[in-house]
């Protein structure tokens, strides 16, 4: 009965080991899967942190290259500033000078229609302006004619017509015949523009002495003012006689007096330049 007693026990101590065997077995295959767990985890956080530095370092180069970029797009866009600077200074010359120009441009073009149409002023033969048949002698209502109207006429364009222009004075008569002979012009002109002799000293043998006396009979009154003297313009008297009429044509020949012909014109001319 002993015996068999020590037998189960042995039994049951057999049966112990395979179940410790496979404990221990277990706890191997535990022991290495968490052992090749935690290698993987070190592998895979190795080759993340490897990643991470790759790609640290390729975005760091890549920071670096867009900073270099970024530096020389700030030197070529200050050099564009620049050239924005010295291309502004440029358009404001640009536009000085244009402005000048074109003010330039409008003076000319104010000379240019001053050329077209300078003034011109006709003392008309009237009862009260009138010389007298064959005479240079200025009578009382056109002396108080030029000395009032005229010479106010005359100062006013002669503010604007005082550079390059002289003052031309044209004596015009009709065509009626000079019945006078033996003319003194030829002698006595002369002395009458200066000053030494007066116009009635003068004796025309044609109309066209006639007209030059009384164009230069004016003119004498004209110097004489003070206002006229200011201004620094120069006269210059001429004779037309009876070839023009009032509308600036050729005159046809008419021996009786006609009204309308005699006249003083007045005109500021540009003085001409011989080439």
């Amino acid at each position: 009965m002993r015996h068999r007693s020590r037998l189960v026990e042995d039994n049951r101590d057999l049966e112990v080991w395979p179940a410790f065997t496979d404990l221990m077995s277990n706890s191997f295959m535990i022991l290495s899967l968490l052992l090749l767990l935690a290698i993987i985890k070190s592998l895979f956080v190795q080759s993340i942190s490897d990643a991470n530095q790759n790609r640290a370092l390729e975005l760091q180069q890549q920071i670096s290259s867009l900073q270099n970029q970024l530096q020389q797009k700030t030197g070529e866009v200050g050099n564009l500033e620049n050239q924005v600077t010295k291309l502004q200074g440029l358009v404001t010359t640009s536009k000085d000078e244009l402005e000048q120009k074109s003010n330039r441009v409008t003076q000319l073009e104010t000379e240019i229609e001053k050329l077209k149409s300078p003034p011109v002023i006709v003392i008309e033969d009237s009862p009260s302006r009138r010389f007298e048949s064959g005479s240079a002698e200025i009578s009382g209502g056109l002396k108080s004619y030029i000395e009032g109207d005229l010479i106010k006429k005359i100062e006013d364009y002669g503010k604007e017509y005082n550079q390059g222009y002289v003052v031309e004075v044209i004596g015009h008569t009709d065509g009626q015949v000079n019945q006078r002979s033996g003319s003194n012009l030829d002698t006595q002109l002369e002395k009458v523009a200066k000053g030494n002799e007066s116009v009635n000293s003068l004796v025309p043998g044609s109309n066209a002495d006639l007209g030059l006396m009384r164009a230069l009979a004016v003119v004498k009154k004209l110097q004489k003012n003070p206002r006229l003297k200011k201004l620094g313009l120069k006269f210059r008297a001429y004779s037309a006689a009876q070839l023009y009429s009032p509308g600036g044509d050729f005159a046809g020949a008419n021996r009786n007096p006609e009204q309308s012909r005699r006249r003083i014109e007045v005109r500021f001319t540009p003085i001409a330049v011989e080439r």
